[in-house]
């Protein structure tokens, strides 16, 4: 039987969702998801590439790393799990500490993983260097991205507890709503981690899903994987 929390987190992920499909629907890795099904020996390696900060690197508190229940790689088992036949690689190009004006001079070095898919994830450190340098770098690596031909997912940021996640007007709020213009104004994709927050942070206390002030936890980590995944990666949308 599920418990009252786990309502909460179907209901929050469901409502997600349904606000995702106004910027890119769930068929946007369609053909990604077909070659996902291909047997040997037909199939090949397919690569996902986070790029952004330590949440993605798996951070937790007094810089001690989870990699294993990381997003990223609990995408990879969610993938796995799913795609039986898939050969999947979850690449991690995120560096803790940095911010998107950074992580846009590695864009190179992303692209020698030869990715299918990248995931930017870089909001939560952003608020160091502001809003408007954040668009330029985001957009410098969307273009880079684009050029390249390769799909793009955004991220919008996990919370950090000094800001109220339920609020419109702290600055993980309006980072958050400059990464779904950069998503609707490019026609990529988004996940929109922080609506899926805000959602929970209505009804129950979201000190369960962080191992510290801005670093989630393992719930917190199952959450956007699971929301990644019902995304853009299960058929049954």
């Amino acid at each position: 039987m599920k418990t009252k929390l786990q309502y909460l987190i179907l209901f929050a992920v469901l409502f997600t969702l349904s606000c995702k499909a106004q910027v890119t629907g769930p068929d946007y890795l369609d053909s990604l998801k077909q070659e996902l099904q291909v047997k040997w020996p037909n199939n090949r390696t397919i690569n996902l590439v986070f790029h952004g900060h330590s949440v993605p690197t798996g951070y937790t508190t007094k810089g001690v790393l989870d990699r294993m229940h990381s997003y990223p790689l609990q995408t990879l088992k969610a993938v796995n799990d799913h795609y039986p036949y898939s050969v999947v690689n979850s690449i991690t190009t995120s560096i803790g500490g940095e911010q998107a004006e950074q992580g846009a001079k590695r864009m190179q070095d992303v692209f020698t993983h030869k990715p299918d898919v990248i995931f930017i994830d870089y909001a939560l450190n952003d608020r160091g260097i502001g809003l408007e340098r954040a668009k330029v770098a985001w957009e410098l690596m969307i273009k880079q991205v684009l050029e390249q031909d390769i799909k793009l997912i955004l991220l919008t940021p996990t919370p950090d507890l000094r800001e109220d996640t339920t609020s419109e007007d702290t600055q993980l709020a309006m980072h958050s709503a400059q990464i779904r213009e950069l998503a609707a104004k490019y026609k990529i994709g988004l996940v929109d981690s922080y609506a899926l927050f805000k959602n929970l942070a209505v009804k129950t206390d979201l000190e369960g899903f962080m191992s510290q002030n801005n670093h989630i936890n393992q719930k917190g980590h199952q959450l956007v994987s699971q929301l990644i995944f019902e995304t853009y990666f299960n058929f049954k949308q």
